[in-house]
């Protein structure tokens, strides 16, 4: 989604239901609340909690090698 985009979809956001419910959002999506309790909450489906997951923001996985793990693949031969 282009940049233009997503900011249009936060505005509209804000205009309906406000900017602290726009905090709020982020959060439960930032902790990885699930669709449906999130649907509940603002009162829409889970269809439309996905858009605007896509939409402010994106899920990064990350998988971090713990050092002493590391250790044993740095050491020689």
């Amino acid at each position: 989604m282009p940049t233009r985009n997503r900011e249009q979809v936060a505005r509209n956001f804000v205009r309906r239901y406000g900017r602290e419910r726009l905090r709020r959002l982020i959060d439960l999506l930032s902790i990885g609340e699930s669709g449906q309790t999130i649907a509940d909450e603002f009162e829409v489906s889970r269809e439309r909690v996905r858009q605007w997951k896509n939409a402010f923001g994106a899920v990064l996985t990350l998988y971090q090698v713990h050092p002493e793990v590391q250790d044993v693949l740095d050491e020689p031969g």
